[in-house]
């Protein structure tokens, strides 16, 4: 942990100011909706067995220090990542040979990919556009070994599926009254709302009316941060939203014959009056644990078929990978130039973006591979690094001295481990605060790191064989935003950061210039 570049903050109170501060940010919580369900660990379902209670999100009393001048650099940054994530999803082609590398050590990343290929055989019919809501999370490294080095923002990773807490980043920041105002919840939603244009009117004979669907988690902890986006496109937007498990899909869902396969909602509060899909938001399907049987898979592949635009396309989805981040920030790597010169991106944005990697590895046979194989493999060495596998959430990484026993436990065959990449350690400032969560207050010293959340809607090129997905990336790219942000703070000895995970709480960042 790098010694504190910040100044001493928060400020000391007396118990009485302490305690006046924590009542009105329980109140202030639950009257505004910076709220969750409570987990069975803290409320059991015995005591709430309709899922009634709402409680006060983990949450900081203080708004936590962050360098100003990083701040503004990774949101100013944000719309060269959407350009660079859209440029991938659209290159059928590399992503292919990304994932035939995996399809035999990570059978989640397979499954999905068989989605991809099932409908590619049959011919996609969606609509030639796609809407993506992205989120790029990073830390603040300070290099410990170097006095004069400048702090800088290193990239955590990218997330190309169910990035959430838009809406109570939002909330967090009027709780905190913090500047600069956090526009979360209106350009996301604005985001979603884009997309539901851009589907153009109803295929249908009958001419039904259009809705939005939010495919969700069967228990969702999280659900009033979705609600803030759902409630948004029917308030300001005047959008018909539902919410469905997707455990329910094929309960609720049908899709009308060719040529078009419109995706129709029957709601079971009112079956009579079906509506046409013409966006799944998916804030569920992002974790093997979402997919409990062959019914899961079966889901995922008649929404994928459909004509619905999906936030995101299967084929996105897999761009959010951890195998997709290693192989564009290992050292020397040729990717992101290639990517991004396809675009309007400059040079100048292709530096500052390459300029936020740390250096990532992959477990293989190729040069970099021997090397993250040695360091890993090494008591002493591995202490700089993390260990991750393609996976969304909290709780999956293996930190330091724990990856040689790990990679031990998998046993004799090697291709088990290229399920994995390696990834230096960011090592960002110490900062003091305090978090609230499940009841209890605890204070000391923290770590943050921010999301920054992005917009882009591109239009696919033809491919072949029907697909609306590019055999070479091609495409245009026609909307692209930056779209607010998010800042996560968790005790500094946690491993992990996930809010909904059970380790970190929302925050909102004091700037300061350092």
């Amino acid at each position: 942990m790098a010694a504190t570049i910040y100044p001493d903050y928060p400020p000391r109170g007396t118990d009485e100011q302490c305690d006046f501060l924590l009542s009105n940010t329980k109140d202030w919580s639950i009257l505004n909706g910076l709220a969750v369900r409570p987990s069975p660990a803290f409320v059991p379902t015995e005591v709430d067995p309709s899922g009634s209670i709402a409680v006060t999100a983990p949450v900081t009393l203080f708004p936590s220090l962050f360098s100003r001048s990083r701040f503004n650099e990774a949101r100013a940054i944000q719309s060269g990542y959407n350009e660079l994530y859209a440029a991938i999803a659209r290159d059928r082609i590399w992503l292919k040979a990304i994932v035939e590398e995996l399809i035999e050590v990570d059978d989640f990343i397979a499954k999905l990919w068989e989605v991809h290929q099932k409908v590619e055989k049959e011919g996609y019919v969606q609509v030639s556009k796609a809407i993506r809501l992205f989120r790029s999370d990073y830390m603040v490294h300070k290099d410990p070994e170097a006095d004069g080095a400048s702090p800088a923002i290193k990239q955590v990773e990218f997330n190309t599926i169910a990035s959430s807490f838009g809406g109570l980043s939002t909330k967090v920041s009027h709780l905190h009254s913090s500047l600069p105002s956090n526009p979360s919840i209106d350009s996301l939603s604005l985001g979603l709302a884009t997309a539901h244009k851009a589907y153009g009117p109803s295929k249908t004979k009958a001419e039904r009316p259009l809705c939005i669907l939010f495919i969700v988690q069967d228990i969702e902890t999280n659900i009033f941060d979705q609600l803030a986006l759902s409630y948004a496109l029917q308030t300001t937007h005047e959008i018909p939203t539902f919410r469905l498990p997707f455990s329910h899909v094929l309960d609720h869902t049908t899709i009308s014959p060719l040529p078009h396969r419109p995706l129709m909602y029957h709601p079971p509060h009112s079956p009579q009056t079906p509506y046409e899909v013409s966006l799944c938001y998916f804030r569920a399907g992002y974790s093997p644990t979402d997919y409990t049987s062959p019914t899961s898979w079966s889901a995922r592949l008649h929404i994928e078929r459909s004509a619905a635009i999906k936030c995101p396309s299967i084929l996105t989805h897999l761009a959010g990978s951890k195998k997709i981040q290693q192989e564009l920030a290992t050292p020397d790597s040729p990717h992101l130039t290639n990517f991004l010169s396809r675009t309007a991106a400059s040079s100048h944005i292709i530096d500052r973006i390459r300029n936020t990697f740390t250096a990532i590895y992959p477990l293989d046979d190729s040069p970099a591979g021997k090397t993250a194989i040695t360091l890993a493999t090494d008591a002493e060495k591995s202490a700089n690094y993390v260990l991750k596998p393609q996976r969304e959430g909290g709780g999956n990484n293996i930190y330091g001295a724990k990856i040689p026993p790990f990679l031990t436990s998998l046993g004799d065959d090697r291709r088990k481990w290229r399920g994995h990449i390696l990834m230096e350690l960011i090592k960002p400032p110490t900062l003091r605060n305090s978090i609230f969560r499940n009841g209890h207050t605890q204070s000391g010293e923290v770590i943050g790191e921010l999301g920054v959340y992005g917009v882009c809607l591109w239009r696919n090129g033809k491919g072949d064989a029907g697909s609306v997905h590019d055999e070479d990336g091609e495409g245009e790219v026609l909307e692209n935003w930056e779209a607010g942000f998010l800042l996560r703070t968790k005790g500094r000895d946690s491993e992990e950061g996930g809010v909904a995970a059970g380790f970190g709480a929302v925050d909102s960042p004091c700037l300061v210039d350092i």
